[in-house]
């Protein structure tokens, strides 16, 4: 055998290796998305769910599922740096509808020589209570729909804790939409309006999230790579953050995902960090 006919057998073999690991990975795709969306009843469709501002269970959540929610993060003011803190427990009770209860903390620490009483006071920022209701989801079109609502009890900071109890509340309606293109890219939109109200003064005030992420899931796995854009109209002002994140199976029921903030119109806010972590108490393959 020469070595042209060596070359082209390999050429040949290296082609029919790089087929089949194309097929393997298509067959991955199929099989998992199979696993999710057909195991069981009702219908559901596999989306990739942002990190950052996340959603209450799964879209077409089904009954009995549920789920743990650790996060912690780093915000680079200018003039202090933020901690950000939360646990949230997500389940749902019946098909299509998700619910959620977070505790969300915030821990400030001076930087550049700031003095202490000018930085705002740690604090349990709010007891959050949310709704979410999946009212479409279409398996052929891979797109699911949902409304929700978030209701947020204010809390007071821990130099004035119980001084009152809770200042005030946000009302946060919102509707979720998104589709899957294909196998492996995922697409979602969330928005709604953030309307806090003040108890002390009985004032209100009122912006506009639009959040929207992409996302490319890795074939076979629930491990993705994506973007989430997090915008805000507040009185007429624009204000958005660019945050690029992973996310990562640790196990079958344990997920870790990687969030960085890079902030493209806000002048008060540099970079910022968030990782997420993600347990789901007695889901196991199927």
């Amino acid at each position: 055998m020469n070595i042209k006919e060596i070359l082209m057998l390999l050429i040949l073999l290296a082609s029919t290796m790089h087929s089949m690991a194309q097929i393997t990975d298509a067959e991955k795709d199929s099989i998992y998305i199979k696993q999710i969306e057909d195991h069981r009843e009702p219908d559901k469709v596999l989306h990739a769910e942002p990190l950052y501002i996340d959603l209450i269970r799964d879209l077409g959540a089904r009954k009995g599922e549920k789920e743990w929610n650790i996060g912690l993060g780093l915000t680079d003011n200018l003039n202090f740096d933020a901690y950000e803190a939360l646990i949230e427990y997500e389940w749902a009770p019946i098909d299509r509808l998700g619910l959620e209860v977070e505790l969300p903390f915030t821990f400030y620490s001076t930087i550049n020589g700031t003095e202490k009483d000018s930085i705002p006071s740690n604090q349990l920022n709010s007891l959050k209570l949310a709704a979410q209701w999946s009212f479409f989801v279409n398996e052929p079109m891979a797109t699911s729909m949902a409304l929700g609502y978030i209701n947020e009890f204010e809390l007071s900071d821990f130099r004035n804790f119980g001084s009152p109890l809770i200042k005030g509340n946000i009302y946060n309606p919102f509707l979720v939409v998104a589709k899957r293109w294909g196998n492996n890219f995922h697409t979602l939109v969330y928005t709604g309006p953030m309307i806090e109200q003040v108890f002390e003064t009985n004032k209100f005030h009122a912006s506009y999230d639009i959040n929207s992420s992409f996302h490319y899931m890795i074939p076979g796995t629930r491990n993705f790579i994506g973007v989430e854009f997090n915008k805000i109209i507040d009185q007429g002002n624009f204000d958005m953050v660019m945050r690029p994140q992973i996310r990562v199976g640790i196990a079958d029921n344990l997920l870790i995902g990687i969030v960085a903030g890079v902030p493209v119109s806000r002048e008060n806010e540099r970079l910022s960090s968030f990782v997420r972590l993600i347990w789901e108490p007695g889901h196991h393959k199927k």
